[in-house]
């Protein structure tokens, strides 16, 4: 038999991406548009930048779009008149998105409020790129229970756990004496303590090295999110919170780092650039390519590497402390912090306010266990409504 061209041709991967108009989800698109000849696009979704939204749909030909803010679902079903494409709105069309059958689902939805939609995606197999740190940290055995009863694969989209996947001998995992997760330090690593007070919602979200979305950026700065991914490392790879080390590495260069018994040391470096990670678990098993910067090592010269302050960033020992003591900590920790971390946004709060929100709220919740997934959302609302009750109040110092 002769096979035909067509025949040849490799199947297209079909992908849905959970928050595409984010910076994860641009990222994917961009990645995807340099690629047409090996993926397609099916889903996208989006909170409510429905502009966006539509202009992604029509570009990328998907077959189903969703709104998670039902108020922008009539502005988008007007911004795609005359174009055959299914949308959904709200909490149920953004789980309606995520249960599509594809081959290749990006979870780049931010904050716990990616946890149902990730958790249905998983539930259906194939392969899910988890770039929501924030699922894990919330619901890390309920995830890995489903992945396995799916047959689920789940990839590490974050630029240090991504970076740690590469260089992780999951066959020798007795080998391996620690992770290293590197933190760029964020905006303020140099800032005197008794200035932080002071600092602008406009000056904690501009990083010194990534381009992020408001929230992680300022996460970053408080080195919360180093926290988180402390929490994530621990559900991914299966190791105890005292062989997870973190070292600020000013230069974003090296991404992470393996430690084995015999002293090597791998590593996994790359230019500060999402769209590096996020193309490793695109074409996972695979490598294509991207746009990135190519390093320069002669040129960069000098790499560093230093213990956080914990003093002047609490954050990650708050984090420590949850992981610790396990129960709805975790859970308490995340929540406490979006809500905290959005009144900062907002101006509500202050810089340092922040961690001491999420310590009063550890407080509160310390002891409490869980043993049900609707466990975690109930817990979840209950600290956010705490947290959101202890800023209104201004009661938290």
């Amino acid at each position: 038999m002769v096979l035909s061209r067509t025949e040849l041709k490799p199947k297209l991967r079909r992908v849905s991406i959970l928050g595409s108009t984010g910076s994860i989800g641009c990222n994917t698109l961009d990645l995807i548009e340099r690629n047409p000849d090996k993926y397609s696009v099916d889903v996208l979704t989006a909170n409510s930048n429905f502009e966006l939204l539509a202009k992604q749909a029509i570009s990328t030909n998907a077959k189903f779009v969703a709104i998670g803010d039902e108020r922008f679902y009539n502005p988008l079903k007007k911004a795609l008149s005359g174009i055959k494409i299914e949308i959904g709105a709200g909490k149920n069309g953004i789980l309606e998105a995520a249960s599509r059958p594809v081959d290749w689902v990006m979870s780049g939805i931010v904050g716990a409020a990616g946890l149902r939609p990730t958790i249905v995606a998983i539930s259906h197999g194939g392969v899910v790129a988890l770039a929501n740190k924030e699922c894990l940290v919330c619901a890390g055995n309920f995830m890995l229970e489903e992945v396995v009863n799916s047959g689920a694969i789940l990839l590490p989209v974050d630029s240090e756990h991504n970076a740690i996947f590469q260089v992780f001998a999951q066959e020798q995992k007795n080998l391996i004496e620690k992770i290293i997760l590197t933190a760029s330090g964020g905006p303020f690593i140099d800032t005197k303590f008794e200035k932080l007070a002071n600092v602008t919602p406009q000056e904690a979200v501009a990083h010194p090295n990534w381009e992020m979305g408001p929230k992680i950026s300022v996460d970053s700065a408080t080195m919360m999110n180093k926290g988180l991914e402390l929490i994530e490392a621990h559900y991914l790879f299966e190791m105890p919170e005292d062989k997870i080390e973190i070292l600020v590495h000013r230069q974003s260069i090296v991404h992470s780092l393996v430690s084995y018994v015999d002293g090597s040391v791998l590593s996994q470096l790359g230019f500060p650039d999402m769209r590096i990670p996020i193309a490793y678990a695109l074409a996972w098993p695979m490598r294509i390519k991207t746009p990135s910067s190519k390093l320069d090592l002669a040129k960069i010269a000098t790499l560093t590497f230093e213990e956080p302050n914990e003093t002047k960033f609490p954050a990650i020992g708050l984090a420590r402390e949850a992981l610790k003591n396990g129960g709805v900590l975790p859970i308490v920790l995340n929540a406490s912090n979006e809500i905290a971390v959005a009144a900062f946004l907002e101006k509500k709060i202050g810089f340092l306010d922040i961690t001491k929100v999420v310590e009063r709220v550890l407080e509160k919740f310390s002891g409490n266990r869980i043993s049900l997934l609707e466990d975690v959302y109930l817990f979840d609302e209950e600290a956010r409504s705490f947290a959101s009750n202890l800023i209104k109040m201004n009661s938290f110092s």
